[in-house]
């Protein structure tokens, strides 16, 4: 993904603060996508507050510390199982409204666009692999589909609590392997199946289920202390 390849330049220090990134038409070339796909990237890393564009000259990178520190949801603490169950708990109010408004919004782009990124969430399950960054992906394939920009730009505030930077550790402080959501595929099938078939109802059902699926799981670990879940 174009953004995450930016996102990781910019915080190795490849794009230092003030530096000019690549121009649409230069990452059109380099990745082989539209231009729409590259103003995406563009977008979701003003958000972050990683880049900002100035009129007639391009985009520039900023402080990746600074904008962590200005970001808001800053202090959540991710490696506490409470501060991720906080999150899902706002990710079901503000997730299934996305379902259902994509359902009667999304367009032809935006269908090709969340059944590509459902395909890799499936693809990383059956591989064995960390599905996270992929099913970020599938999530925000969704919210663009609202047609609001406020919904991508909502998701892109919580990624770290969706996409953590470390595991969460148990409650001796060891850490716990992750593991997928195992119901991952089916419950995003549903998903996806819904907002094809513009059923915006179904769309939200689906949805609710697939979250709240998800905070069971991370309660009952809260609980428990197993290993950790996948959303």
């Amino acid at each position: 993904m174009i953004a995450d390849d930016l996102r990781r330049d910019i915080n190795i220090g490849r794009f230092r603060p003030g530096d000019r990134l690549p121009s649409e038409s230069e990452l059109t070339r380099t990745y082989s996508i539209s231009r729409t796909a590259v103003r995406e990237a563009f977008a979701l890393l003003r958000s972050e507050g990683l880049v900002e564009a100035r009129k007639g000259s391009g985009v520039f990178a900023l402080d990746p510390a600074k904008a962590r520190q200005s970001q808001p949801f800053a202090d959540l603490d991710l490696d506490r199982l409470s501060a991720v169950i906080e999150l899902f708990e706002l990710r079901s109010a503000f997730e299934i409204r996305a379902a259902g408004l994509a359902a009667v919004r999304r367009s032809a782009q935006q269908i090709d666009a969340i059944l590509k990124a459902n395909a890799n969430v499936a693809a990383a399950f059956e591989n064995g692999g960390d599905t996270r960054e992929a099913d970020f992906s599938f999530h925000y394939e969704i919210a663009q589909a609202t047609q609001n920009k406020r919904f991508p730009e909502f998701l892109a505030l919580i990624r770290t609590g969706i996409v953590p930077r470390v595991e969460l550790e148990r409650h001796d402080g060891a850490p716990r392997a992750y593991r997928p959501n195992p119901d991952i595929v089916a419950e995003h099938a549903r998903i996806v199946e819904a907002i094809v078939d513009g059923d915006q109802d179904l769309a939200e059902a689906a949805m609710k289920a697939h979250l709240e699926g998800s905070l069971a799981r991370y309660r009952k670990l809260l609980r428990s202390g197993a290993e950790q879940p996948g959303g």
